[in-house]
């Protein structure tokens, strides 16, 4: 007697939740996911390495959700964090504020404890979590997954999945107020466009390459601006950046905010009467801190088209030879100045300016720059071209230390999938690396093509040379007399790297500079740490303004 085949239903296939999720992420077209994984999420992770997701294990949250949050802005489709629930997500949770605060799509998935069958259901969440961090003023979206549904078996053909979430649809500003920003744009004597990372992030770059080209425009872009039009066109006025702010009389902010990174649009930053064109995606940023003459709410290209198609129907271009093109590159020309004569200059250790000098002539035209740290971000702005868009990420809108090396991963990640020759450098002060550091290990477990330059000043601001510190360990407890801003002195970060396979190099001369340079942008395969000692008090050059607007009276 033969023995009795099983039901049919019983030999339908199953799926788990974890493949699930797995196979709806990659419905809605996710590529990246970063994470650490623990219970109840291993088998998310698995499942979705099975099903084409790329999965790059950190080692710490924070640095995963940073990373996850840059694939969405380097490629408009959100990256994903996986972590577990409770410290886990806490750790993420500076990710997810970044991310809101920058606009960027990211969306961190978390395993929490086994919950009753009755709310299963929760996985058709997906497409609401894509298109809700996408659409509008892109951001953070979290997704908490019971335990017991990752694990639980379902059949395959029960389970229905939802299309792939498309594009944010496009809107326009009205007309009439593209036509009443265009009155005003004409009837300037001191006109001045500000490209923010929004522009960056809609990928604007034609559009507003065209407006500045035709109308001959003046432009200043925020640090992630830089690069929608290449920072050596003849029209940027990036080392103007005070003068132009402070006496433009109509300025056009693409995808730009009137936050503490503009110095709030107020006085003294700003003229009194300054007429402010606002372009924005997210009705509630118009209008913030000063009112506009004309507020377009829109997409920032198609509003930029807009724009241009009114400009060139009255044939209008700004003049090149008018007083304020002359103030302004006056300025430009006296800033070079002062930040050349301090890069020359001989000393040693060396100063930022003289570092930032000799990155700059071996810097590949098409590499990512990763910028994080006080004064190594700043002067690093203004030393440091882009000629790309969406190719300088920073300590952003909400001055976040610790980003870099989770966003040094995610820029290699995407760079390897889409020009395997570009290289991802990522310079950071020597505090700044502090945040993230062991994120080596995991650059060099994934042979990632990433460059990290410390620019160490042995502190947070400023440290206390070795024979400085030297004297001062004869004052007993160290808690009694270390400054708050100081670190060790003469730290060799640059021997870190080499235990998990990449090179390290200690940096003191311009020779060694330049040589560590060389050596490190030949090895294509190798990752690479340079840490660069630099005086202790080496500082920005004189500023007419303090960098950070702590009051507008």
């Amino acid at each position: 007697m033969s023995p009795r085949s099983p039901p049919k239903e019983d030999q339908e296939e199953c799926v788990s939740g974890a493949e699930i999720i797995a196979e709806a992420l990659k419905m809605q077209n996710i590529e990246y996911m970063f994470g650490i994984v623990g219970v109840p999420v291993v088998e998310v992770a698995v499942a979705a390495q099975a099903s084409g997701i790329k999965y790059i294990g950190m080692r710490n949250e924070q640095a995963a959700s940073y990373a996850a949050s840059a694939v969405g802005y380097l490629t408009n489709r959100p990256g994903v964090c996986l972590v577990v629930s409770g410290p886990g997500l806490i750790h993420a949770l500076a990710g997810m504020a970044n991310a809101n605060m920058n606009c960027w799509p990211l969306v961190v998935i978390g395993g929490s404890s086994d919950r009753n069958q009755e709310t299963m259901g929760a996985f058709q969440e997906f497409p609401q979590a894509v298109r809700s961090s996408m659409y509008g003023r892109p951001g953070a979206c979290y997704i908490d997954i019971p335990g017991d549904f990752i694990n639980l078996q379902v059949k395959k053909n029960a389970v229905k999945y939802v299309e792939c979430c498309p594009e944010p649809p496009i809107s326009m500003a009205e007309e009439t107020a593209v036509s009443k920003a265009v009155s005003f744009i004409i009837q300037s004597r001191k006109p001045l466009l500000i490209i923010g990372k929004g522009a960056a992030y809609a990928c604007a770059e034609k559009s507003i390459r065209r407006m500045v080209d035709q109308c001959g425009l003046p432009f200043l872009p925020t640090p992630m601006g830089k690069g929608v039009v290449p920072d050596n066109h003849p029209c940027c006025i990036a080392a103007a950046r005070s003068r132009a702010l402070q006496f433009a009389d109509v300025i056009i902010l693409l995808g730009a905010r009137l936050n503490w990174m503009l110095h709030f649009g107020l006085p003294p930053r700003f003229q009194p009467d300054v007429k402010i064109i606002q372009v924005d995606i997210c009705a509630e940023e118009l209008g913030n801190n000063v009112k506009p003459v004309a507020a377009l709410l829109g997409d920032i290209k198609a509003v930029t088209e807009q724009l241009l198609d009114h400009l060139n129907k009255k044939c209008w271009k700004y003049p090149s030879n008018t007083e304020w093109w002359r103030e302004l590159q006056a300025k430009i020309k006296s800033n070079e100045e002062a930040s050349k004569a301090l890069s020359l200059q001989k000393h040693l250790p060396m100063n930022y300016y003289t570092v930032f000098h000799h990155i700059r002539e071996f810097l590949p035209k098409d590499c990512i720059l990763i910028s994080e740290g006080a004064n190594t971000m700043d002067i690093g702005r203004t030393m440091l071209p882009n000629y790309h868009p969406r190719h300088r990420l920073d300590a952003g809108t909400f001055g976040t230390m610790g980003v870099g090396l989770g966003f040094a991963v995610a820029a290699a990640m995407v760079a390897k999938d889409r020009n395997p020759n570009q290289r991802v450098i990522c310079i950071e002060g020597d505090s700044a690396f502090g945040f993230s550091g062991m994120e080596v290990e995991t650059i060099c477990r994934y042979n990632l093509p990433v460059i990290i330059i410390i620019v160490n000043n042995n502190g947070i601001y400023s440290g206390l040379d070795g024979d400085s510190w030297k004297e001062m360990t004869k004052l007993g407890e160290p808690s009694t007399w270390i400054p708050p801003v100081s670190l060790l002195p003469n730290a060799h970060y640059e021997q870190i790297i080499p235990a998990f396979g990449g090179k390290g190099y200690f940096v003191q001369t311009p020779e060694e500079l330049q040589a560590a340079l060389k050596a490190s942008l030949a090895e294509k395969h190798v990752p690479s740490l340079i840490n660069i000692m630099i005086d202790p008090q080496s500082d920005r050059k004189k500023q007419d303004f303090h960098w950070l607007t702590r009051s507008n009276m």
